[in-house]
């Protein structure tokens, strides 16, 4: 007669738990680790990955002076936002929230930081405007760019924006894409923030301080 063999003996639930438990484990590791390849930086922003080249342009600044902005020519970091002077919450939020942001850094590295509002509205945003705009938050500098040049600079960042009526016929506002995009001193887009992330001023400061130290070459 055969002996039949003896089977294998069960194994404890413990180890099988264990092992499941090292399985997620290097799941998430994995995970984890191809998220910190693509950007090794964890950004409270959206990192871009990869990095983009940030496109120039050309206006008026809020003295009545011709502005360029070209990307990497000086070597300071920029923090490029689209909005407008009659925008009744986004573009003075933001505004402000950044003039908060620039104000934790430290005095050195404030210098190295320029904060910039493109105005979505030409008709109505002269430099005159945009002045007594910026300079009531802070040191902000105010760019007017006239159609169709805006359209081109706008979509160049991503940005769109629309026209919209009032009701009643009494005027108009714009919607318009509610971003912050941050260049860095080689001229390079690292980041961005939506204008609800801005009240986070210590994680936004994070952000800044990382990439005022890390230009890409």
């Amino acid at each position: 007669m055969t002996v039949p063999s003896p089977s294998p003996a069960a194994r404890p639930w413990t180890t099988s738990a264990l092992l499941a438990l090292l399985a997620v484990l290097l799941l998430l590791g994995s995970a984890w680790a191809y998220a910190r390849i693509r950007s090794p930086f964890p950004y409270y922003g959206t990192a871009y990955t990869p990095p983009v080249a940030a496109q120039p342009f050309q206006g008026t600044d809020h003295t009545g002076q011709p502005y360029t902005f070209t990307p990497g020519s000086t070597g300071r970091t920029t923090a490029v936002f689209f909005g407008f002077t009659h925008c009744p919450n986004i573009c003075p939020l933001s505004l402000a929230y950044l003039e908060k942001a620039r104000q934790a850094l430290t005095p050195q590295e404030r210098q190295q930081l320029d904060i910039v509002l493109v105005s979505v509205d030409p008709a109505r945003d002269t430099p005159e405007r945009l002045g007594a705009y910026v300079e009531f938050f802070g040191t902000a500098t105010g760019v007017h760019i006239p159609e169709p040049a805006l359209a081109r600079t706008a979509q160049a960042y991503g940005v769109a924006y629309q026209q919209v009526k009032l009701d009643g016929g009494a005027g108009y506002q714009v919607n318009h894409t509610p971003a912050t995009y941050l260049v860095d001193g080689s001229g390079t887009l690292r980041v961005l923030w939506d204008y609800t992330q801005l009240t986070q001023v210590d994680r936004v400061v994070r952000d800044l301080r990382h990439v005022l130290e890390n230009p890409l070459p």
